[in-house]
Protein backbone atom coordinates (compact mmCIF):
# COMPACT_ATOMS: atom_id res chain seq x y z
CA UNK A 1 0.00 0.00 0.00
CA UNK A 2 1.24 3.03 -1.19
CA UNK A 3 1.03 6.07 1.65
CA UNK A 4 0.09 8.97 -0.54
CA UNK A 5 -2.63 6.90 -1.74
CA UNK A 6 -4.32 5.62 1.17
CA UNK A 7 -4.20 9.53 2.77
CA UNK A 8 -5.50 10.92 -0.81
CA UNK A 9 -8.41 8.13 -0.35
CA UNK A 10 -9.28 9.43 2.79
CA UNK A 11 -9.92 12.74 1.56
CA UNK A 12 -11.47 11.35 -1.50
CA UNK A 13 -13.55 9.00 -0.94
CA UNK A 14 -14.43 8.80 3.40
CA UNK A 15 -17.35 11.47 3.51
CA UNK A 16 -19.23 9.48 1.02
CA UNK A 17 -18.59 6.14 2.57
CA UNK A 18 -19.29 7.37 5.94
CA UNK A 19 -22.48 10.37 5.26
CA UNK A 20 -24.87 8.47 5.71
CA UNK A 21 -28.29 8.98 7.82
CA UNK A 22 -30.80 7.75 9.60
CA UNK A 23 -34.88 7.68 7.79
CA UNK A 24 -37.26 8.86 10.04
CA UNK A 25 -39.00 5.27 9.95
CA UNK A 26 -36.01 4.50 11.44
CA UNK A 27 -35.70 6.75 13.93
CA UNK A 28 -39.13 5.87 14.65
CA UNK A 29 -38.05 2.19 15.28
CA UNK A 30 -35.51 2.93 18.07
CA UNK A 31 -32.75 3.26 15.81
CA UNK A 32 -29.62 5.21 17.65
CA UNK A 33 -27.11 6.97 15.45
CA UNK A 34 -23.63 6.93 16.47
CA UNK A 35 -21.26 9.49 14.91
CA UNK A 36 -17.54 8.64 15.78
CA UNK A 37 -14.74 11.18 14.62
CA UNK A 38 -10.91 9.85 14.78
CA UNK A 39 -7.33 11.35 14.62
CA UNK A 40 -6.32 8.40 12.06
CA UNK A 41 -6.10 8.52 8.20
CA UNK A 42 -9.04 6.64 6.88
CA UNK A 43 -7.23 2.80 5.86
CA UNK A 44 -4.20 3.30 7.53
CA UNK A 45 -3.19 0.09 8.39
CA UNK A 46 -2.87 -0.70 12.41
CA UNK A 47 -4.41 2.37 13.86
CA UNK A 48 -7.36 3.63 11.14
CA UNK A 49 -7.97 -0.16 10.68
CA UNK A 50 -8.75 -0.93 13.68
CA UNK A 51 -11.09 2.21 14.57
CA UNK A 52 -12.63 1.45 11.65
CA UNK A 53 -13.26 -2.32 12.43
CA UNK A 54 -14.44 -1.02 16.00
CA UNK A 55 -17.01 1.22 13.88
CA UNK A 56 -18.26 -1.85 12.13
CA UNK A 57 -18.52 -4.15 15.19
CA UNK A 58 -21.38 -1.83 16.88
CA UNK A 59 -24.39 -2.13 14.56
CA UNK A 60 -23.18 -6.10 13.79
CA UNK A 61 -23.22 -6.96 17.98
CA UNK A 62 -26.78 -4.77 17.99
CA UNK A 63 -28.03 -6.13 15.59
CA UNK A 64 -28.37 -2.95 13.55
CA UNK A 65 -29.86 -0.57 16.97
CA UNK A 66 -27.02 1.60 16.94
CA UNK A 67 -26.07 2.83 13.31
CA UNK A 68 -22.42 4.18 13.17
CA UNK A 69 -21.10 6.66 10.91
CA UNK A 70 -17.40 7.03 10.97
CA UNK A 71 -15.44 9.70 10.10
CA UNK A 72 -11.29 9.28 9.83
CA UNK A 73 -9.10 12.46 10.42
CA UNK A 74 -10.36 15.61 8.52
CA UNK A 75 -13.58 13.96 6.86
CA UNK A 76 -15.55 15.93 9.01
CA UNK A 77 -13.13 17.73 11.40
CA UNK A 78 -9.25 17.88 11.97
CA UNK A 79 -7.79 15.14 13.53
CA UNK A 80 -6.93 17.20 16.79
CA UNK A 81 -10.69 19.02 16.82
CA UNK A 82 -12.07 15.17 17.90
CA UNK A 83 -12.33 16.01 21.72
CA UNK A 84 -14.43 19.54 20.99
CA UNK A 85 -16.71 17.97 18.13
CA UNK A 86 -17.34 15.09 20.98
CA UNK A 87 -17.44 17.20 24.08
CA UNK A 88 -19.80 19.69 22.20
CA UNK A 89 -22.29 16.53 21.25
CA UNK A 90 -21.91 17.76 17.37
CA UNK A 91 -20.41 13.68 17.36
CA UNK A 92 -21.60 10.83 20.13
CA UNK A 93 -17.45 9.34 20.14
CA UNK A 94 -13.96 10.12 19.21
CA UNK A 95 -11.47 7.40 18.96
CA UNK A 96 -8.20 9.17 19.82
CA UNK A 97 -4.84 8.95 21.90
CA UNK A 98 -6.19 10.88 24.91
CA UNK A 99 -2.63 12.43 25.86
CA UNK A 100 -3.45 14.82 22.41
CA UNK A 101 -5.88 16.57 25.12
CA UNK A 102 -2.92 17.29 27.98
CA UNK A 103 -3.39 20.89 27.23
CA UNK A 104 -6.79 20.83 28.81
CA UNK A 105 -5.56 18.36 31.33
CA UNK A 106 -2.42 17.07 32.06
CA UNK A 107 -4.11 13.84 33.65
CA UNK A 108 -5.29 12.69 30.27
CA UNK A 109 -1.78 12.07 29.42
CA UNK A 110 -1.83 8.76 32.20
CA UNK A 111 -4.58 7.19 30.03
CA UNK A 112 -2.45 6.74 26.93
CA UNK A 113 1.03 6.80 27.82
CA UNK A 114 3.64 8.30 29.88
CA UNK A 115 7.67 8.53 29.73
CA UNK A 116 8.79 5.27 32.18
CA UNK A 117 5.23 4.19 32.46
CA UNK A 118 3.59 0.45 31.91
CA UNK A 119 3.51 -1.63 29.05
CA UNK A 120 0.15 -2.76 27.70
CA UNK A 121 -0.03 -5.83 29.95
CA UNK A 122 0.63 -3.79 33.36
CA UNK A 123 -2.12 -0.89 31.75
CA UNK A 124 -4.67 -3.29 30.68
CA UNK A 125 -4.39 -4.68 34.41
CA UNK A 126 -4.04 -0.83 35.88
CA UNK A 127 -6.87 -0.22 34.28
CA UNK A 128 -9.32 -2.62 34.59
CA UNK A 129 -8.49 -3.97 38.05
CA UNK A 130 -6.32 -1.25 39.74
CA UNK A 131 -8.47 1.35 39.98
CA UNK A 132 -7.68 3.29 37.18
CA UNK A 133 -11.01 2.91 34.99
CA UNK A 134 -12.93 5.22 38.03
CA UNK A 135 -9.70 7.82 37.34
CA UNK A 136 -10.71 8.12 33.95
CA UNK A 137 -13.93 8.44 34.43
CA UNK A 138 -13.30 10.90 37.13
CA UNK A 139 -11.27 13.32 34.55
CA UNK A 140 -13.57 12.34 31.59
CA UNK A 141 -16.77 13.46 33.63
CA UNK A 142 -15.68 16.61 34.31
CA UNK A 143 -15.32 17.05 30.42
CA UNK A 144 -18.54 15.80 29.64
CA UNK A 145 -17.23 12.60 28.32
CA UNK A 146 -17.14 8.06 29.55
CA UNK A 147 -13.87 6.58 27.85
CA UNK A 148 -12.99 3.09 27.41
CA UNK A 149 -9.71 1.31 25.96
CA UNK A 150 -10.12 0.79 22.52
CA UNK A 151 -6.59 -0.97 21.22
CA UNK A 152 -3.23 -0.26 21.99
CA UNK A 153 0.46 -0.65 20.14
CA UNK A 154 2.79 -1.75 22.63
CA UNK A 155 5.98 -0.69 23.25
CA UNK A 156 7.19 2.01 20.94
CA UNK A 157 9.97 2.85 18.87
CA UNK A 158 12.16 5.40 20.45
CA UNK A 159 11.88 8.05 16.42
CA UNK A 160 13.17 8.30 13.38
CA UNK A 161 16.27 11.01 13.35
CA UNK A 162 17.80 11.77 10.57
CA UNK A 163 21.49 12.19 12.51
CA UNK A 164 22.60 9.99 15.41
CA UNK A 165 21.58 10.71 19.48
CA UNK A 166 24.90 9.64 21.45
CA UNK A 167 24.33 11.59 23.71
CA UNK A 168 22.14 13.92 25.43
CA UNK A 169 23.58 16.87 24.16
CA UNK A 170 22.45 15.75 20.82
CA UNK A 171 19.09 16.59 21.48
CA UNK A 172 19.85 20.25 21.58
CA UNK A 173 17.92 22.27 19.01
CA UNK A 174 15.90 19.02 17.40
CA UNK A 175 12.91 19.66 16.29
CA UNK A 176 10.84 16.49 16.75
CA UNK A 177 7.49 15.36 16.21
CA UNK A 178 6.41 14.16 19.80
CA UNK A 179 3.48 14.93 21.27
CA UNK A 180 2.41 13.85 25.50
CA UNK A 181 4.52 14.29 28.18
CA UNK A 182 7.49 12.48 26.35
CA UNK A 183 7.54 15.64 24.32
CA UNK A 184 8.07 17.98 27.16
CA UNK A 185 11.21 15.16 29.00
CA UNK A 186 12.48 16.14 25.14
CA UNK A 187 12.11 19.76 26.23
CA UNK A 188 14.25 19.31 29.19
CA UNK A 189 16.91 18.07 26.92
CA UNK A 190 17.03 20.65 24.48
CA UNK A 191 14.81 19.48 21.91
CA UNK A 192 11.94 21.86 20.12
CA UNK A 193 8.82 19.07 20.66
CA UNK A 194 6.66 19.75 18.00
CA UNK A 195 2.83 17.90 17.73
CA UNK A 196 1.45 16.92 14.58
CA UNK A 197 -1.36 14.40 13.75
CA UNK A 198 -0.20 11.42 11.74
CA UNK A 199 -1.09 12.69 8.25
CA UNK A 200 0.96 15.64 8.28
CA UNK A 201 4.12 13.84 10.04
CA UNK A 202 5.90 13.15 6.29
CA UNK A 203 5.52 16.35 4.75
CA UNK A 204 6.93 17.48 7.64
CA UNK A 205 9.79 15.34 8.27
CA UNK A 206 10.64 15.31 4.03
CA UNK A 207 10.88 19.14 4.15
CA UNK A 208 13.04 19.38 7.24
CA UNK A 209 10.55 21.04 9.41
CA UNK A 210 11.02 18.78 11.69
CA UNK A 211 14.15 16.74 12.47
CA UNK A 212 12.76 13.93 14.17
CA UNK A 213 9.70 12.17 14.58
CA UNK A 214 8.27 9.08 16.65
CA UNK A 215 5.19 7.16 15.20
CA UNK A 216 4.30 4.01 16.55
CA UNK A 217 6.08 0.83 15.48
CA UNK A 218 7.70 -1.20 12.24
CA UNK A 219 4.11 -2.04 11.41
CA UNK A 220 2.57 1.34 11.29
CA UNK A 221 5.83 2.87 10.61
CA UNK A 222 6.46 1.52 7.44
CA UNK A 223 3.61 2.69 5.55
CA UNK A 224 4.16 6.00 6.41
CA UNK A 225 7.66 6.02 4.70
CA UNK A 226 10.08 8.10 7.22
CA UNK A 227 12.90 6.30 5.98
CA UNK A 228 12.98 8.36 2.78
CA UNK A 229 14.10 11.83 5.38
CA UNK A 230 15.49 9.43 8.49
CA UNK A 231 17.63 6.03 8.24
CA UNK A 232 18.50 5.95 11.74
CA UNK A 233 15.48 4.17 13.72
CA UNK A 234 15.89 4.34 17.36
CA UNK A 235 14.60 2.12 20.34
CA UNK A 236 13.73 1.46 23.09
CA UNK A 237 10.79 4.47 23.27
CA UNK A 238 10.93 5.55 26.95
CA UNK A 239 7.95 7.95 25.96
CA UNK A 240 4.81 5.18 24.91
CA UNK A 241 5.34 1.87 26.57
CA UNK A 242 2.09 0.86 26.25
CA UNK A 243 0.14 2.79 23.87
CA UNK A 244 -3.14 3.13 24.89
CA UNK A 245 -6.40 4.28 22.54
CA UNK A 246 -9.20 5.81 23.95
CA UNK A 247 -13.01 5.57 23.16
CA UNK A 248 -14.14 8.59 24.28
CA UNK A 249 -18.29 9.01 24.54
CA UNK A 250 -20.40 12.01 25.14
CA UNK A 251 -21.54 11.94 28.47
CA UNK A 252 -25.13 12.71 27.56
CA UNK A 253 -25.49 10.47 24.85
CA UNK A 254 -23.99 7.67 26.83
CA UNK A 255 -26.66 8.28 29.71
CA UNK A 256 -29.41 8.18 27.25
CA UNK A 257 -28.58 4.17 26.01
CA UNK A 258 -29.79 1.15 27.69
CA UNK A 259 -27.90 -1.13 29.36
CA UNK A 260 -27.59 -3.90 27.06
CA UNK A 261 -26.37 -1.04 24.65
CA UNK A 262 -23.91 0.42 26.71
CA UNK A 263 -22.45 -3.47 27.55
CA UNK A 264 -22.50 -3.95 24.16
CA UNK A 265 -20.89 -0.89 23.16
CA UNK A 266 -18.32 -1.48 26.37
CA UNK A 267 -17.17 -5.49 25.17
CA UNK A 268 -16.95 -4.17 21.57
CA UNK A 269 -14.00 -1.78 22.79
CA UNK A 270 -12.79 -4.49 24.80
CA UNK A 271 -12.88 -6.83 21.98
CA UNK A 272 -10.69 -4.44 20.07
CA UNK A 273 -8.35 -3.55 22.85
CA UNK A 274 -6.85 -6.87 22.55
CA UNK A 275 -7.15 -7.57 18.68
CA UNK A 276 -5.44 -4.04 18.07
CA UNK A 277 -2.28 -5.36 20.06
CA UNK A 278 -2.50 -8.78 19.08
CA UNK A 279 -2.48 -7.75 15.62
CA UNK A 280 0.47 -5.04 16.47
CA UNK A 281 2.76 -7.75 17.83
CA UNK A 282 2.18 -10.35 14.97
CA UNK A 283 3.39 -7.42 12.21
CA UNK A 284 6.10 -5.79 14.02
CA UNK A 285 8.91 -8.25 13.91
CA UNK A 286 8.08 -8.66 10.03
CA UNK A 287 7.96 -5.11 9.29
CA UNK A 288 11.20 -4.27 11.65
CA UNK A 289 13.28 -6.76 8.51
CA UNK A 290 11.15 -5.44 5.78
CA UNK A 291 12.45 -1.90 7.46
CA UNK A 292 15.96 -2.85 7.41
CA UNK A 293 16.43 -5.23 4.64
CA UNK A 294 14.39 -3.46 1.92
CA UNK A 295 15.18 -0.01 3.07
CA UNK A 296 18.25 0.59 4.65
CA UNK A 297 17.00 1.85 7.78
CA UNK A 298 19.79 2.00 10.56
CA UNK A 299 18.57 -0.04 14.11
CA UNK A 300 20.07 1.67 16.80
CA UNK A 301 19.62 1.51 20.58
CA UNK A 302 19.74 4.37 22.97
CA UNK A 303 22.82 4.10 25.22
CA UNK A 304 22.48 4.69 28.75
CA UNK A 305 23.69 7.84 29.23
CA UNK A 306 21.32 9.19 26.81
CA UNK A 307 18.53 7.15 28.92
CA UNK A 308 19.48 8.09 32.12
CA UNK A 309 19.05 11.83 31.46
CA UNK A 310 15.69 10.78 30.06
CA UNK A 311 15.05 9.63 33.24
CA UNK A 312 15.79 12.57 35.24
CA UNK A 313 14.12 15.03 32.69
CA UNK A 314 11.07 12.82 33.18
CA UNK A 315 11.08 13.18 36.81
CA UNK A 316 11.37 17.25 36.60
CA UNK A 317 8.25 16.93 34.48
CA UNK A 318 6.07 14.48 36.71
CA UNK A 319 6.76 17.08 39.56
CA UNK A 320 5.38 19.57 37.03
CA UNK A 321 2.35 17.55 36.12
CA UNK A 322 1.80 16.87 39.94
CA UNK A 323 1.32 20.01 40.82
CA UNK A 324 -0.96 21.14 38.39
CA UNK A 325 -4.05 20.10 40.13
CA UNK A 326 -5.10 17.84 42.86
CA UNK A 327 -6.58 15.74 40.67
CA UNK A 328 -3.65 15.77 38.22
CA UNK A 329 -1.62 14.13 41.75
CA UNK A 330 -3.76 12.03 42.69
CA UNK A 331 -3.64 10.34 39.06
CA UNK A 332 -0.04 10.26 39.21
CA UNK A 333 0.45 9.06 42.72
CA UNK A 334 -2.07 5.55 41.90
CA UNK A 335 -0.14 5.42 38.64
CA UNK A 336 3.20 5.27 39.74
CA UNK A 337 2.05 2.96 42.58
CA UNK A 338 0.11 0.65 40.39
CA UNK A 339 3.56 0.53 37.85
CA UNK A 340 6.00 -0.52 40.98
CA UNK A 341 3.09 -3.35 42.05
CA UNK A 342 2.04 -4.76 38.66
CA UNK A 343 5.53 -4.09 37.25
CA UNK A 344 7.41 -5.91 39.59
CA UNK A 345 5.56 -8.91 39.47
CA UNK A 346 5.90 -8.66 35.74
CA UNK A 347 9.70 -8.04 36.10
CA UNK A 348 9.55 -11.21 37.93
CA UNK A 349 7.87 -13.02 35.74
CA UNK A 350 7.03 -12.27 32.29
CA UNK A 351 10.59 -10.45 31.66
CA UNK A 352 12.38 -12.80 33.91
CA UNK A 353 10.99 -15.68 31.40
CA UNK A 354 11.36 -13.80 28.65
CA UNK A 355 15.15 -12.92 29.42
CA UNK A 356 16.39 -16.55 30.13
CA UNK A 357 13.66 -18.30 27.25
CA UNK A 358 15.81 -15.71 24.65
CA UNK A 359 19.12 -16.56 26.21
CA UNK A 360 18.58 -20.28 25.94
CA UNK A 361 17.10 -20.31 22.39
CA UNK A 362 19.26 -17.56 21.04
CA UNK A 363 16.14 -15.11 20.32
CA UNK A 364 16.94 -11.51 19.73
CA UNK A 365 20.26 -9.66 19.79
Amino acid sequence: MERRSFLKGAALTGVGAAATTLAAPAVAQGIKEMVIVSTWPRDFPGLGVSAQRFAARVPELTDGKIQVQYFAAGERVGAFDSFDEVASGNAQAYIAADYYWKGKHPGWAYFTAVPFGMTYAELDAWIKYGGGQELWDEIAGEFGLKNFAVGNTGCQMGGWFNKEIESPDDFKGLKMRIPGLGGDVLAKLGASPVSLPGGQIYENLVSGAVDATEWVGPYNDYFMKFYEAAKFYYWPGMHEPGSQLALGINGEWWGSLSNTEKAIIEGAANEENARQMAETNANNGTYLARLINEQGVELKEFNDDVYDAMGEAADEVFEETRSHSPLAAKIHDAFTAARADIGGWMSLADVGFSVKRNRVLGIGG
